[in-house]
């Protein structure tokens, strides 16, 4: 009796948890730019929550993950650094040309672990004052041609490259600054929201082309209804809420 009772009860649990999760659920493979992992973590983690579908994350460089999708990584929706990238993959037949929009304005901030290290950009003024400047690499991350243009805009690149220790994308390059391999580097305002400690600088819009990201969905996405559903998942108020916990804009 008791073994029967206990068979009837774990088919109760089994068809609860059927009952929670949609038939039709899929999983849709999203490439990340890695300057919006967190944020990605946790759109994600709410995206299953209400959907049942699942985000599976790769992370890295815009540039790496385009080079990826062109070599026929099985992504079906690229979150992009850039809007460049999302725009070659249309151009290039890989993405759905109505799909792509904005989901996030990001910023550029110079950060150091050390505390009252600098509070404004004089700081580059002084190579006394620290060993290496951190930034991403500015041929495959937006972020780190972003920072290369701020320093030539301040005249500073020149007398600073030699100093500069290249990380492969934003994520290593806050890696330097906090690991201490690199007094400051330049990062992504989200690495650093609601992070306590350290020195910041948040760098001037007039120094760098705004940091517009755009997400597309791939054309191997198309038919896939997880993939469907997350880019829509991403223009919901729920989803721009923790975008901009993050420390990024919604585009108008």
């Amino acid at each position: 009796m008791k073994k029967k009772s206990l068979f009837i009860a774990l088919l109760v649990i089994a068809s609860v948890f059927a009952a929670t999760r949609p038939a039709s659920a899929e999983t849709v493979n999203v490439a990340v730019a890695a300057n919006f992992t967190a944020a990605a973590e946790e759109i994600a983690a709410l995206f299953a929550a209400e959907t049942g579908h699942e985000a599976v994350l790769s992370f890295g460089s815009t540039g790496r993950l385009y080079a990826q999708i062109l070599h026929g990584a099985p992504f079906s929706v690229l979150l992009a650094a850039d809007q460049e990238r999302p725009r070659l993959a249309v151009e290039a037949g890989l993405a759905l040309a109505d799909s792509r929009f904005t989901y996030a304005l990001g910023a550029l901030v110079l950060f150091s672990a050390k505390e009252d290290l600098f509070e404004d950009g004089s700081i580059l003024e002084r190579p006394a004052d620290f060993n290496r400047v951190a930034v991403a690499n500015p041929a495959s991350a937006p972020y780190g041609a972003a920072a290369v243009e701020t320093l030539e805009a301040l005249k500073l690149y020149n007398r600073l490259k030699d100093r500069i220790v290249q990380g492969e994308n934003i994520t290593q390059a806050f890696q330097f600054v906090a690991t201490g391999n690199a007094d400051i580097g330049f990062v992504a305002l989200s690495q650093v929201a609601g992070r306590g400690g350290g020195s910041r600088w948040r760098v001037p819009q007039d120094l760098y082309k705004p940091i517009a990201q755009d997400a597309v969905l791939l054309k191997s996405g198309a038919d896939n209804p997880a993939a469907v559903s997350f880019m829509a998942f991403l223009k919901s108020d729920a989803a721009h809420k923790i975008v901009q916990n993050h420390g990024y804009q919604i585009a108008p």
